[in-house]
């Protein structure tokens, strides 16, 4: 059958590169692709805010299933619209996103449900937030509401930092109407790790666990990105701590979307922080993670159609994936500046010279033939060792053949 694959990114890229390797799938097209996917795939130069233009390329080229990568098409009812046309796609539609889409939406949700997660408040009027900032403890979390690439999260050490954060969000309007409204919540302590578990409405499959490095530079200091590199498996979830993440978030999500009547099918992706009352969601994500797929994809061994198509038809029950025990390391080499003010169009060497890894490709383009910068997030190099210690070397090995101008990239992923 022919896939087609929505977005551009190296979460796209990784997907695209897993399907490829299905026997049941003769051809993959990506809408809009990069310079990676157009080395394996037909890439199709189209925008995914063209709903309609999008089904009507599936409907011309009889594509048997549609992937959805970016939160945003999932937002604006990409999958909703498919369905109505009779086109098969994974993903939840929009009233299942919004648990994504509006982090005061999964905030009501988890408190409903008993999901644990932050204390928090909710504001639409910045001058009330800005009263409420002034009667609390620091640290705390501020988060524009609405969808914000990953950077819509800002911790406050006090209050002038966070009058500031307030103001450029709400007032300022830093991240559009994504910060009209915000989340104010307690700062949580101990490790983060990401999640990703496949739901089909009355089932869920879960994967191995990840740990995504958000902040841009080394140390964890630096503004917010949308990842910087991961590692799989995180090192923090013990099978004790699997079991409870079991217990207190997947099998509540589950309860929560049949008693409300969200139909969320697709991927169900919580960033967790493990404290030390237990483990606590910091956020649902509606959709693979990125960087998180690089790492998964490269560990998954079963066929990842069967996985998707399984989700999509209602059967995950039947569905048992196999993992490679190997760990996995994904470092992202990023343009210089990211992710404020970065410049394009940097020509990139070095990539065929990886052999004992995966370069994901997220921010490239191709131009006379020649393969160039294009993004703040540029590569992901990706590769597998025996544990993280071992992987890591082996990225990182990979990435310094990898060369463009004012290249960055985080020196302790997964140290």
């Amino acid at each position: 059958m022919k896939v087609l694959i929505i977005g551009s990114g190296g979460r796209e890229h990784a997907l695209a590169w897993k399907i490829k390797q299905s026997p049941r799938v003769e051809e993959v097209l990506c809408v809009p692709g990069n310079g990676g996917t157009a080395g394996f795939c037909r890439n199709v130069d189209l925008p995914i805010s063209d709903i309609e233009g999008l089904a009507n390329l599936a409907e011309k080229e009889n594509v048997g299933l549609t992937v959805v990568g970016p939160d945003d098409a999932l937002a604006a009812g990409i999958v909703d619209i498919f369905q109505a046309r009779g086109l098969k796609i994974f993903g939840p539609v929009a009233a299942a996103a919004k648990l994504e889409s509006s982090k005061i939406f999964a905030k009501q949700f988890m408190r409903k449900h008993g999901i644990p997660t932050a204390r928090s408040r909710e504001f639409t009027d910045s001058a009330e937030a800005h009263l409420y900032c002034t009667q609390v403890r620091y640290p705390l979390v501020i988060k524009a509401d609405g969808l914000a690439l990953g950077k819509g999260v800002i911790i406050a050490g006090n209050p002038a930092e966070a009058a500031f954060a307030i103001h450029r969000t709400m007032d300022g309007r830093q991240f559009g109407e994504a910060g009209s409204r915000i989340v104010i919540e307690e700062f949580l302590q101990g490790p983060e790790c990401s999640i990703h578990a496949l739901v089909d409405g009355k089932n869920y499959v879960l994967f191995p666990d990840c740990r995504d490095h958000k902040r841009a530079r080394d140390g964890n200091e630096g503004p917010n990105t949308g990842g910087m590199g991961t590692i799989s498996p995180s090192g923090s979830i013990t099978p004790e701590l699997k079991k409870q993440i079991e217990e207190k978030v997947l099998v509540p999500f589950l309860k929560g979307i049949q008693a409300d009547g969200i139909p969320f099918s697709g991927m169900l992706f919580p960033g967790l922080i493990l404290t030390a009352q237990g483990p606590k969601v910091l956020e649902f994500n509606c959709r693979f993670g990125d960087p998180e797929t690089q790492v998964l994809m490269l560990r998954l061994k079963s066929d990842l159609m069967d996985l998707l198509e399984a989700t999509t038809d209602g059967k995950l029950s039947t569905c048992k994936p196999e993992w490679d025990e190997q760990a996995a390391t994904c470092v992202i080499i990023a343009s210089g500046g990211y992710p404020g003010h970065y410049e394009k169009g940097k020509p990139i060497t070095g990539i065929d010279a990886v052999k004992n890894g995966v370069v994901f490709h997220a921010g490239t383009a191709l131009k006379d033939g020649k393969l160039i910068t294009n993004g703040g997030r540029v590569l992901g190099v990706t590769a597998l060792g025996p544990d993280v210690p071992a992987a890591r070397k082996n990225a990182y090995a990979e990435a310094d053949k990898v060369h463009f101008e004012n290249l960055h990239r985080r020196e302790d992923i997964g140290k």
